[in-house]
């Protein structure tokens, strides 16, 4: 299933209440570099571009970035982490000195270097990175002092994050700790996992592995929300963990909990750089929960923060300012994307399918939209990435159900439709069935109600010949749009009566 963003302005207080929150951040820090130029000439040496520098720059990368966002989101910040006795670590140190909002617990571990990513970039495109890091676990006395920094670090936090880059310093034994002390507190803990075993992660809140991450973890595919789903659920119990959230790139998020699941469609229009996008989602995200949202809202908030963070250059940090005007922008333009007619829809379709995306149909009249609708689009967009939803206009209507119907008109019928985050797109159509539109989108499944069979699906032989699936829904018991309009008569039948 899939719950709805609030209201534009409960978003709005929520993203004040940022102000308030205090997070903390344990996990692997380093210095990202990011060298710019031009590449116009191919080396006489070797076959490779040779890059004419004109500038450079430099940030906190890893943990240091997930801090870098939250602090643009408007919240405060506690980083714990170790870096190294050398040149990087100083910058790394001379660098958090400039971020106000933050309390840096640095710890600084003898031979051991200060973990560097370079990227080199030409005319915006990245041509290579290299990284001079160590990745051994901690040493006990370096651990043993990670931990003291931490626990000292727990007394003012609202919510703590685990941000693991693999570089050593959450070990099975930082781990492990840092989780105990944290729930002892009764503070919710949110870890951004780099290895295939969550059971590792034992005990966290939230748990927000991406879609390789996931496969490599239960062994399952991922491709679809249904499969992301079987996925998610054969590893929370026996990982012992609360919820995860699948990012998944260009088909969105899925939020999984034992009882539940929320599948959140992509939001960037342009991707220009994906670095340190996860870095900007697990901060909107924690920063959200310990404002008060619960995790279905605090996801789509994350979502849309990643969103804005990929159409940036480098690692560069999401501000409030940016997450309000993008989330009140969404409200508006929305609605009016999500209606359009097949041609426009055709060529949604083909990007999506482009992308590797599963595309789904159903259609019906849709008037007097009650929980049995609801279902069976739930359900429909279960079965694939994106839901298109095949809409019976007025005149349709009426030849189908008799004058008097539809007692809601298309327009209103298609904007209800276009609100629910389920539904993709709605593609009004003027004739009596769907064929027509099923004939030109093509769709991988084609999702009827199982008051059908299939048999007596339109459409059905044309989607299974293709090697497409036709998927009957199940129905919600006690739910017809006849019967309510049948109701409301009657009722204004006896009210007329008494009067």
């Amino acid at each position: 299933m899939s719950g709805e963003m609030q209201s534009p302005a409960s978003i709005s207080a929520l993203l004040k209440a940022f102000e308030g929150c205090e997070v903390l951040v344990l996990g692997d820090v380093m210095l990202d570099r990011f060298v710019y130029g031009s590449a116009s000439r191919i080396s006489p040496e070797a076959p490779i571009p040779i890059l004419a520098i004109s500038h450079q720059a430099q940030m906190p990368g890893g943990a240091g970035n997930v801090v870098r966002n939250i602090l643009s989101l408007g919240g405060r910040a506690r980083l714990v982490s170790v870096i190294g006795e050398d040149a990087e670590g100083r910058e790394i140190s001379r660098l958090f000195e400039e971020l106000k909002g933050l309390t840096p617990h640095l710890v600084t571990s003898v031979g051991r270097p200060t973990t560097v990513k370079t990227r080199f970039v030409a005319d915006g495109q990245q041509l290579l990175r290299s990284d001079a890091e160590a990745t051994h676990m901690l040493q006990p006395e370096t651990a043993d002092r990670l931990l003291a920094a931490y626990k000292e670090a727990l007394g003012k936090a609202d919510i703590v994050i685990l941000s693991d880059y693999a570089k050593g310093v959450l070990s099975d034994h930082v781990l492990e700790n840092a989780i105990r002390l944290a729930k002892a507190k009764g503070l919710p803990v949110i870890a951004d996992p780099k290895s295939a075993d969550f059971s590792r992660y034992r005990g966290v809140t939230l748990l927000t592995p991406n879609r390789k991450e996931m496969i490599a973890a239960s062994g399952l595919p991922c491709g679809s929300n249904a499969e992301v789903e079987t996925a998610a659920r054969s590893v929370l119990a026996s990982a012992g963990l609360e919820a995860l959230l699948v990012t998944r790139s260009e088909a969105g998020m899925s939020l999984v909990t034992e009882a539940s699941a929320h599948h959140i469609a992509a939001e960037a229009k342009e991707v220009f750089d994906v670095s340190g996008a996860g870095d900007s989602v697990i901060a909107a995200l924690s920063l959200s929960h310990a404002a008060g949202a619960d995790l279905a809202t605090a996801a789509r908030i994350a979502n849309l923060a990643g969103s804005i963070a990929v159409s940036k250059s480098g690692t560069a940090a999401v501000t409030r300012d940016e997450l309000e005007g993008a989330l009140h922008s969404l409200e508006i333009d929305r609605l009016e994307d999500k209606i359009c007619g097949l041609d426009a829809t055709l060529e949604r379709v083909s990007n999506w399918r482009a992308r590797g995306l599963k595309v789904g149909f159903t259609n019906g009249c849709f008037d007097l939209v009650h929980p049995g609708h609801i279902s069976l689009l739930s359900q429909a967009r279960g079965e694939c990435d994106r839901l298109i939803v095949g809409l019976n206009t007025d005149d349709s209507i009426r030849r189908l159900k008799g004058e008097g119907r539809p007692v809601t008109g298309e327009n209103a019928r298609a904007i209800v439709l276009a609100g629910l985050a389920d539904v993709s797109l709605v593609v009004p159509f003027a004739e009596d069935t769907p064929l027509r539109l099923i004939e030109a989108i093509r769709p991988d499944v084609l999702t009827k109600g199982a008051d059908y069979t299939i048999e007596t699906v339109v459409g059905a032989d044309l989607v299974q010949a293709y090697g497409g699936r036709v998927h009957l829904a199940e129905l919600k018991a006690g739910f017809s749009t006849t019967r309510t309009i049948q109701k409301l008569l009657q009722d204004k039948e006896k009210q007329a009566e008494k009067s």
